[in-house]
């Protein structure tokens, strides 16, 4: 089972292998308003997660979506600039859900239901600081590698 650790503190996510072993570390951007798990507050969920879905398999990389599901679009700059309020959920979606009731499940505090990502950005996004909405935003062939070796189930920390 692989897993992935992510430390908000330095906006970095680290993919280990079945065996255990770290495979690569990879630049991130968290949300903007730093870590929180309640609904609305359109911070970063911190705790036990696992990937619940895994989204977007055979769509070209800078594909668009928007509520889970690809628009057909292909992520440009000037598409940036038509829909400036978009977070720019490209390429590949892992949705994760909270394994911890009562701080990241159910009730008001529910990662999945908070709709909580790791997700494609466009490439000019700037990596290492926080600036989403929430969800956990890589780089597109970044997300590629990941996606590629992670399963449904498998398990994902987020720690300050």
């Amino acid at each position: 089972m692989a897993s992935i650790d992510i430390d908000l503190q330095i906006q970095s996510a680290v993919l280990f292998g079945d065996d255990g072993a770290a495979i690569k570390r990879y630049g991130i951007s968290s949300a903007r308003k730093g870590a929180g798990e309640r609904n609305g507050s359109l911070c970063t969920p911190r705790g036990r997660h696992i990937i619940r879905a895994k989204i977007g398999a055979g769509q070209p990389v800078n594909a668009v979506f928007v509520g889970r599901r690809p628009t057909g679009e292909i992520y440009t700059p000037a598409l940036g600039v038509q829909f400036p309020d978009r977070d720019g959920i490209l390429t590949r979606i892992l949705w994760l859900s909270g394994c911890e009731p009562g701080f990241n499940r159910l009730g008001d505090v529910d990662t999945m239901r908070r709709y909580i990502y790791i997700h494609g950005t466009p490439d000019s996004v700037e990596l290492g600081i926080p600036g989403s909405i929430g969800c956990i935003r890589m780089h597109n062939n970044d997300l590629l590698e990941i996606f590629e070796q992670v399963r449904a189930g498998d398990r994902v920390h987020i720690h300050e």
